[in-house]
């Protein structure tokens, strides 16, 4: 049950009711008309809860446990947002998010800071709509989701006993998901903001085939937290 409460919780942002704090005025790019409209770039970077190809991760995010395989992940994005109330933007986006590939630290050591060809942690691009509701000229909640297109998983398998099952990964079909997250955070000008944003990637790993029957079946799930600290410019 509780997998369907954050989506659920984006839907009802991003289809909230424009009359809903009406009183507070005009609060959402007060130098725009109802109406107009404004592109956008936004860019994130925090920590994940760990899920890579080796170990999917659950989504439980728990920012007071550390946790083995943690790492950085980040995410671009760039969209257009529509002014439809006086507090209240509704808008699409799409760009690329890597859920843990980097290692910062390895930036003042002779390891790479890419990890992807060893962790393979999971990333892919997204595309969705987004939704502001400014509380107040200076505070806004955030929400967001849509379609998120996985990176395959293309990982050996292997019995209980350590032998290698022959299985084919890295697939292209079954790689189809979603992502949604929301946010708050401080609107500095009318064009720049920063906040902290939680973002869920449910993500499913591609199809595994046994070459030897022929037989395709659906991989593991992969679905991984990103809590990090987001900046967006609104042109």
């Amino acid at each position: 049950m509780n997998k369907f409460i954050l989506p659920a919780a984006i839907v009802a942002a991003l289809c909230a009711p424009t009359a809903f704090a009406q009183s507070a005025g005009d609060t959402y790019r007060p130098d725009l008309q109802v109406g107009e409209g404004n592109g956008f770039v936004a860019g994130s970077v925090g920590r994940t809860d760990g899920g890579t190809a080796g170990r999917f991760g659950t989504g439980d995010f728990n920012v007071f446990e550390s946790r083995d395989g943690r790492k950085t992940g980040y995410g671009l994005v760039g969209g257009y947002r529509w002014k439809v109330a006086q507090n209240f933007g509704l808008g699409v986006e799409g760009g690329y998010t890597d859920l843990g590939n980097l290692v910062v630290r390895n930036a003042f050591r002779d390891d790479d800071v890419n990890q992807r060809q060893d962790t393979n942690a999971l990333r892919g691009w997204q595309v969705g709509g987004n939704a502001r509701l400014n509380v107040t000229p200076e505070w806004y909640l955030g929400a967001r989701g849509g379609y998120f297109r996985a990176s395959d998983n293309n990982v050996e398998y292997y019995n209980s006993v350590g032998q290698n099952l022959g299985l084919d990964s890295g697939r292209r079909d079954g790689r189809n998901s979603w992502y949604a997250g929301i946010g708050t955070g401080w609107n500095a000008t009318d064009n720049f903001s920063v906040g902290v944003h939680y973002d869920y990637y449910r993500a499913k790993s591609g199809d595994v085939r046994d070459p030897a029957s022929g037989v395709t079946f659906e991989g593991p799930k992969r679905s991984t937290a990103l809590l990090g600290l987001t900046a967006e410019y609104a042109f």
